[in-house]
């Protein structure tokens, strides 16, 4: 019995996707013990302005990296430990004790870029997310109307002209808004031309946004504040 466990043990092993060692799971002991050293010790520290933002990690080294690898390497399987993460980290915030009732909408790609990748990042981060907060995930309640330029090679300036009227309210929330305040959900929170961009649309819509989540921000933001 034991010979066989441990035949179906190795059989259902693959690789780590970030260093090729051999794994039962998402990632290897090694290099999900370095992620975890990316977390923030205050996520909160950016909750606060018109837009506030809840963030888990430092954009880089070994995250960094990992989020590459599940945005341009077809490794969708990454966000699940990410979302989950995420959601651990968020459902200890204050600002997730102040409410019990949200409505997660994750930033959408381009329909010709989803197309290319065959998924949305955030959209997978957020099914993991919300089932560790039970929150209601609505992966399409905005829609992306024009494939923008890469945002890293912009400037911040450049990055909002980019997003100027972006998204749209899909007809499905536009005809039953939530009655429950929305969290945008991103991966990666740099100037926030994006997610300031979504959430204009939505309250353009008179559709409330509770805040932002993501799973990193870069450095240099982690001396200032939006």
């Amino acid at each position: 019995m034991k010979l066989t466990t441990g035949l179906i043990s190795l059989f259902l092993k693959s690789n780590c996707p970030l260093c090729d060692r051999p794994t039962a799971e998402v990632f290897c002991q090694y290099c999900d013990n370095q992620l975890k050293r990316c977390q923030l010790s205050n996520p909160s520290q950016f909750w606060q302005g018109e837009l506030p933002l809840f963030v888990w990690g430092n954009y880089g080294g070994v995250l960094k990296r990992t989020l590459a690898t599940l945005k341009y390497n077809n490794q969708p399987q990454l966000a699940r430990p990410l979302g989950y993460w995420l959601g651990q980290a968020w459902r200890q915030s204050p600002a997730a004790l102040a409410t019990n009732k949200l409505i997660v909408i994750p930033i959408p790609l381009h329909s010709t870029k989803l197309q290319q990748r065959g998924y949305n990042q955030a959209e997978r981060l957020a099914e993991s997310f919300c089932q560790v907060t039970g929150y209601k995930q609505y992966p399409q309640g905005l829609e992306r109307l024009r494939a923008t330029e890469a945002q890293f090679n912009l400037t911040a300036q450049a990055r909002s002209q980019n997003l100027t009227d972006a998204f749209v309210v899909s007809q499905r929330l536009s005809q039953r808004p939530p009655t429950s305040p929305v969290l945008l959900l991103d991966d990666i929170y740099t100037t926030g031309a994006t997610v300031s961009s979504a959430a204009q649309t939505l309250r353009r819509q008179g559709i409330q946004v509770y805040g932002v989540v993501a799973i990193a921000t870069s450095k240099k933001l982690l001396t200032l504040t939006e």
